[in-house]
């Protein structure tokens, strides 16, 4: 993609996208607003801790390649907003869906269905694949389809506005999140655990009915 992000620049972007979606009486943003925004710790992956001139820089660069706007200035407090709408013809659709690949990174189409529907329902995963279908077929293509994991049932899809996403690194990511599997030990400790649950469940029950034959 010719548009290249940094990490700040996305989570800023993606940031304004939500707002937008999610809390429109509030939107366009103060930076300070944004600056909390960036730094949620729901609905973010990671979760960053930027501060204002690291939010005010990554919001320069965004006006300089025209994916954001000041908007209402002369005010007293300056506020901005996003520019995909006039820059790429977006609905809400495609907002939501670009806006959830920003702020949490790669997704499947399930997640993508959950997670979209505060800020735009779909009716199906048919109609999430739509979109992302749409989105992939632009020139230049803005989201892409990831090879599926080993040990996961469905592929994720990322966006493309940092450029195409290094899969080694999102490999090791997934393998840090995945659980560790469990030793011999382990699983024999467990075995015993469960054995000694069962012989106590036994032994209640036991005394339940010797305590109703007393009264029969």
């Amino acid at each position: 993609m010719e548009i290249m992000l940094n990490e700040t620049e996305v989570r800023v972007l993606g940031s304004l996208i939500e707002k937008e979606l999610t809390t429109p009486e509030y939107y366009p943003l103060s930076l300070n607003a944004l600056v909390n925004a960036c730094n949620q710790k729901s609905n973010r992956d990671p979760v960053l801790n930027l501060d204002e001139a690291e939010v005010m820089k990554a919001l320069d660069s965004l006006r300089f390649k025209q994916l954001a706007i000041l908007s209402g200035a002369g005010g007293r407090v300056s506020k901005y907003r996003h520019a995909l709408v006039e820059k790429f013809r977006f609905g809400p659709a495609e907002l939501a869906v670009l806006c959830e690949l920003l702020v949490r990174g790669p997704q499947t189409v399930g997640e993508l269905r959950t997670r979209c529907e505060r800020m735009a329902p779909f009716p199906d995963l048919a109609a999430v694949e739509a979109v992302l279908d749409e989105l992939a077929e632009r020139t230049p293509p803005l989201v892409t389809k990831l090879p599926r994991q080993p040990g996961r049932k469905e592929s994720r899809y990322c966006h493309l506005f940092s450029g195409e996403p290094d899969l080694e690194a999102l490999d090791a990511a997934a393998s840090a999140e995945a659980p560790r599997p469990r030793s011999d030990e382990e699983i024999a400790q467990l075995e015993a655990e469960v054995a000694q649950l069962r012989q106590e469940m036994a032994e209640l029950r036991q005394l339940v009915a010797d305590f109703r034959k007393e009264f029969e």
